[in-house]
């Protein structure tokens, strides 16, 4: 049986955005080059459910939930001058977060020992209460709690290395200790958060840690931050599920994000996750696409990544 799942639909192309970077040809992208390779053979593949309003309501505040549903079916084209969406956006953001579901649900029934959720629109910009950045509903941060809620996970870690700040998932887990959230990004930088002062409040502090870098950095310091600060949190936090924010958008070609990084630099950092989660959650990994916004990069990028999930 293989180890790795995938979570996609032809459902997620629906989100229409025009000539948005944010476009159905990412998704596509990824997908042929994981056929091309012979990868995606080797998968277990699983189709998503669409999460429903009180699924969306574990993190999102209702007024946010009806305001991103109600634009949808108005017919509007956008939800502020970053985030497109269509009539369609609102079905599909929810079939988002319900893929995240499914992939946690075979992991943690050991269908799978990890997987990769190939679905869009992203999600780590959504705060509680605001779409932004491209993302309607937080993804990941649904995660978590539907891992807490459904599956008894206590504590969770969530490892987001896209070049932007997720500043959605700090914001909604910031006094919360039973979340660690960890984020490598440029800075500055979209959205102008994530400072390393910024490490959570109250019963939270100490459980939010940002490693800002500069686009200047060079990229193999960049990965042994990445590998080191992984190290030191396994020394503190036991998750019982590892979340990944998978955003390629660091790679040197991105026309977004850009942190100078090569393809196999997201091979390094995956296989410091899989390192992690092996020896504090029995492996137990789901990954989400974030971000990634060159077509001919990121389907290499998440090759890597998926390799080496599947090699964990």
């Amino acid at each position: 049986m293989p180890t790795t799942g995938i979570v996609y639909s032809s459902v997620y192309l629906e989100h229409k955005t025009g000539e948005h970077p944010e476009c159905p040809g990412r998704l596509l992208a990824i997908q042929n080059r994981l056929v091309q390779s012979g990868v995606w053979g080797k998968l277990r593949i699983f189709s998503p459910r669409a999460a429903d309003i009180e699924d969306l309501r574990m993190v999102h505040a209702e007024e946010h939930i009806f305001r991103v549903q109600r634009s949808c079916h108005e017919g509007r084209t956008s939800l502020d001058p970053d985030t497109a969406v269509c009539p369609e956006s609102f079905d599909v953001a929810r079939t988002a977060v319900g893929g995240v579901f499914v992939g946690i649900d075979q992991v943690m029934l050991r269908e799978v020992k990890n997987a990769f959720c190939m679905v869009r629109p992203p999600g780590h910009h959504a705060t509680a209460d605001e779409a932004m950045g491209f993302c309607l509903f937080n993804n990941v941060a649904l995660g978590a709690r539907y891992a807490q809620r459904h599956h008894g996970c206590r504590t969770v870690l969530i490892v987001d290395f896209d070049a932007h700040h997720g500043n959605g998932t700090q914001s909604i887990f910031y006094e919360d200790d039973s979340v660690f959230y960890f984020s490598i990004h440029r800075s500055p930088f979209y959205p102008g958060t994530g400072r390393e002062s910024e490490r959570g409040k109250g019963r939270g502090e100490g459980f939010t840690l940002n490693c800002p870098v500069s686009v200047s950095l060079d990229r193999k310091v960049i990965v042994s931050l990445f590998v080191k600060t992984l190290d030191e949190i396994a020394g503190v936090f036991v998750p019982d599920l590892v979340l990944v924010s998978a955003g390629f958008d660091g790679h040197v070609g991105d026309p977004i994000g850009g942190l100078h990084l090569q393809t196999s630099d997201f091979r390094d950092m995956t296989a410091a996750i899989v390192e992690l989660a092996r020896t504090t959650s029995s492996g137990r990994i789901v990954s989400v696409l974030e971000g990634g916004y060159d077509l001919n990069s990121l389907g290499e990028c998440a090759e890597e990544h998926v390799g080496v999930l599947m090699e964990g």
